[in-house]
Order: C-alpha cells, then sequence, then structure tokens
C-alpha cells in the first residue's frame, strides 16, 4: 500500500473537512493492515503502509507442531486463550496435521480461560466452554486470577499472541507450574525490508505525523531495523517530538514506552478505537493563528484557511513551518532559504516558494512582504495571545 492522497475537495463546505484532513498516517501492521488503512482514509488522512514484520503460517510453525504434540500426549489442566485468531488458527493447524479431534479433547479434558471476548468466541465456536474472561481483557488479570487461585502441580498451557509473554510463564513457573508455552502465531521481519525502510526514511524526513502500531513486535521491529541501519536515534528523536505514536494498547505501546517514547491509546484495544482516539488527538495538536483576518490552521501537509482544506506542497509548508515559528516577526530570506530542498544560495528561489505558497493558501495576504528584509505572518495585533494547539506539528518549539 503506497501513500494515497484522500480525496477531499480544496474549495469543500468547511463543515465537511474530515477530522484526519491534512495528516499523514504511517501503518506499521501486517495483519488488518488494509482495513486499518480504510478507517484512516474515510476520516481524511494520507496512509503509506511499511510492514515491519510477517507472521510465519501457522501450518508450517515446527514449534507450534511440537507444543500441540506435547498437550496432545499429556492434557492441560488449564489452558488460556489470548486472541481469538489465534485460538482458531490453532485449532485449525491441529486439524491440518490430523490432531483436531485430540487437541480439542485434550482442551476440554481441563479448564479454559480466555483473555477477552474475541477469545471467548473462539474457544466456543471450536465447541469448547470457558470457565471465566477478565473484564479487562488484560493478561495482568489473568495472571492474577491463576495465582490467586493456585497454580502448584498444575500443567498451563498459554497461547501466545505474536510474542513470548516471558512475565506471566516467569510468574507461574516460580509459582509451581509447569507452563507450556503455545506460538500459534510468530513474527519475523519481512522478506522485503524496502517498504518498512521507505516508511522510517519518510518518518525522518518529516513526512508522516502519526505512526500507528497495532502489535509490539511491530513496534520493536522497527527500532531494530532502524537499529541496524544506524537511524535509531534519529528515530527515537522524531517519535519523541513531532511525530505522534498511536498504539492499540498498553502491551503494543510497551517497546516503546520502554524506550520513553510517549504514546495515545484508546481505553479499548480494538482499531476502531484507536481511530476514534486519533481523530479526538490529531486535529488538537495542530498550530492555529489568527492571520490578517483570517483563522489559520497548520496540520501535517495541509492548512485550514477558515475552516476551509486548502493542500499544500511540501515546500511550502516548511517555510510555512518557519514563519509560524515566530508569527508576526520577520524571517529573513537567507533563513527560509535553509528549508528549501537543496539549500543553494538563490534568494530568488525563495521569492518563487513564497508566491506558491500564496497561491495554496488561497488568501495572499497571510504572508506578508517586508521589503529588503524577508517574510512574516501577518498575525492580526488585536487578537490577543496567540492560541496553538497541543502541538505543533512538525514546527518544533512555538
Amino acid at each position: 500500500m503506497q501513500a494515497v492522497e484522500p480525496l477531499v475537495d480544496q474549495n469543500s463546505d468547511p463543515a465537511a473537512v474530515p477530522p484526519l484532513a491534512g495528516f499523514t498516517v504511517g501503518i506499521t501492521a501486517a495483519r488488518r493492515a488494509e482495513e486499518l488503512g480504510t478507517m484512516l482514509e474515510r476520516r481524511g488522512a494520507t496512509v503509506q503502509h511499511g510492514p515491519t514484520l510477517r507472521i510465519v503460517p501457522l501450518a508450517d510453525d515446527t514449534e507450534l507442531l511440537a507444543s500441540t504434540r506435547a498437550l496432545v500426549a499429556r492434557p492441560p489442566d488449564i489452558t488460556v486463550a489470548t486472541t481469538g485468531i489465534g485460538f482458531r488458527g490453532w485449532i485449525e493447524a491441529a486439524e491440518g496435521w490430523g490432531m483436531g479431534e485430540d487437541l480439542l479433547a485434550a482442551l476440554g479434558s481441563g479448564t479454559l480461560l480466555a483473555r477477552g471476548p474475541k477469545a471467548r468466541g473462539a474457544i466456543r465456536a471450536s465447541g469448547l466452554t470457558d470457565a471465566w474472561s477478565p473484564p479487562s481483557e488484560s493478561s495482568a488479570e489473568v495472571l492474577e486470577y491463576l495465582l490467586d487461585a493456585g497454580v502448584e502441580g498444575r500443567r498451563i498451557a498459554v497461547q501466545l499472541h505474536g510474542e513470548p509473554l516471558p512475565d506471566m510463564v516467569e510468574a507461574l513457573t516460580l509459582a509451581g507450574a509447569e507452563v507450556v508455552e503455545v506460538p500459534v502465531y510468530r513474527w519475523v521481519p519481512p522478506a522485503d525490508l524496502g517498504p518498512m525502510d521507505r516508511l522510517t526514511d519518510t518518518v525522518l524526513a518529516g513526512g508522516i505525523d502519526i505512526l500507528a502500531f497495532t502489535s509490539a513486535p511491530a513496534a520493536a521491529s522497527l527500532l531494530a531495523r532502524a537499529g541496524e541501519r544506524g537511524v535509531r536515534e534519529e528515530l527515537l528523536t522524531a517519535l519523541r517530538g513531532p511525530v505522534l505514536a498511536l498504539c492499540v494498547g498498553p502491551v503494543t505501546a510497551a517497546p516503546l514506552e520502554a524506550v520513553d517514547v510517549p504514546t495515545v491509546q484508546p481505553q479499548r484495544s480494538r482499531l476502531g478505537a484507536m481511530v476514534r482516539a486519533l481523530e479526538a488527538e490529531a486535529p488538537a495538536r495542530a498550530r492555529r493563528l489568527p492571520v490578517a483576518g483570517h483563522r489559520l490552521e497548520l496540520r501535517g501537509h495541509a492548512v485550514l484557511v477558515d475552516g476551509a482544506l486548502r493542500t499544500v506542497p511540501p515546500t511550502g509548508m516548511a517555510l510555512l513551518r518557519v514563519l509560524a515559528r515566530r508569527p508576526g516577526r520577520v524571517v529573513s530570506r537567507a533563513e527560509l532559504l535553509g528549508t528549501l530542498p537543496g539549500g543553494g544560495d538563490d534568494e530568488h528561489a525563495v521569492e518563487t516558494a513564497v508566491a506558491r505558497l500564496r497561491a495554496a493558501l488561497g488568501e495572499p495576504k497571510l504572508v506578508q512582504t517586508v521589503v529588503k528584509r524577508g517574510y512574516r505572518l501577518a498575525l492580526d495585533p488585536a487578537a490577543g495571545p496567540v492560541p496553538v494547539g497541543g502541538h505543533c506539528v512538525h514546527g518544533g518549539a512555538p
């Protein structure tokens, strides 16, 4: 999935401007990426997809086959199902190996716990019955439940959800349980690293406003690959500053928060809830300025002028961000020249870029020429303190 521009009319009714119009979202997911991208594009976002991992097919996973054989031979006393898709895939893989009925019998002979409603639905769809599920859909609450009930001498199968659960496994083992880890699907680096590298490069170039993560391995893989390329610190700087890290839940956010990257998460770990959280967060991060009798709102790669969306080319946005850092104050041509691609020493290039910026904004008086000095945003002096959003996206210090 390449970057896709949303279909938004330049002169559309302000009330019809989608909440994510003007923002570019990078998607790191391998699974359900198209679904997430569609939800974002419907809300006006531009999307760039760079999967940071891929899933090993269940039927080809020798670790899962070994765990399944072990559990059929010695059924577990307790089975913890953490994801619906993982549990269903496990049963389907066992059926392909000719062990489907034997696995169901083995699991059914003990107690089944479901981490959430999707896992519960998968258990029941297989003809089995779950005994308990936490309201929080949290692995930590499942662990607490097991430890309170006592697990000494019990054989417990823990279905993993794409990554190890070392804290849970260690706690159960220390409490006297025998734990069998069931890797129903495993994440590995993508076969083609190109899209992931291009996504990282776009982040470093300032072309991504929000980076969306739907699994902890996706975040870990992106950071690991950035380390291999020697750009890990630059990527972390971007994620700690202008780029918003959007995560589907606390488990996904953990690898980022461990390296001091702030994240935004929904209350419920669902794709739809994540997108709704972004709808509320992204517009609040925009920079808002009263300029030349108009209301100017700077988003990632577009501007709202009096509520109407104006798409601005990257060079124009770069100039506008520099001007917006010191609204009302003159910025020299030499300083603006340094923001243009390729640099150079021809200040005439600044004049050309400013002319194009004015044309894109549709209101030439927003950017004022100060003869022999440079340019300024024509900030309204009577407007009082300059209102800003929660952050100046890609704008540096206000």
